[in-house]
């Protein structure tokens, strides 16, 4: 087979701060968010789906949320390591398409700049890779401003 589809999904609590990571862009926003690591929902969802397109687990089986090495780590350093999984074993993403779901911050401003950064670590072109943002009417706990979510789906090829 010389294609691979992933989804991925990750969610976090609004906690104390001042900024959210997202797609490794720090965004300004009233609240931070409740995670062992920079909580990126955004990168996360993202790596489960490469993990998952190669049957390779999730991103809790390779950084441990438990581990104290993963406290307040950068979750680019965990983008880079699933797509050196990727690499070692024949494969490159095709494309990534990634919605985030929340009420607030505004994800428009920001989400240019998380391409960027998203398809520079994985070494692909920009237009590879698609950053949206959507709310939930106000519904359930993205709506009632108590989190934030992001899915994310992606193709791999061989490379």
């Amino acid at each position: 087979m010389s294609v691979r589809i992933g989804q991925g999904y990750d969610v976090h609590a609004f906690g104390e701060g001042d900024h959210v990571m997202l797609g490794g862009v720090r965004v300004p926003h009233e609240r931070g968010v409740t995670a062992h690591s920079d909580g990126d929902v955004v990168l996360h969802a993202l790596c489960d789906a490469m993990l998952g397109a190669l049957a390779l687990g999730d991103i809790g089986i390779h950084f441990p949320p438990a581990d104290p090495r993963w406290k307040g780590a950068d979750s680019r350093v965990f983008l880079r390591h699933c797509n050196a999984l990727l690499r070692e074993r024949g494969w490159r993403v095709g494309n990534a398409d990634v919605t985030v779901v929340c009420e607030r911050p505004k994800v428009g401003p920001h989400a240019q700049a998380m391409r960027e950064l998203i398809a520079g670590d994985l070494g692909i072109a920009v237009d590879a890779i698609s950053v949206k943002a959507t709310t939930s009417e106000r519904m359930g706990f993205t709506g009632r401003g108590e989190g934030i979510a992001a899915l994310a789906v992606c193709l791999l090829v061989a490379a």
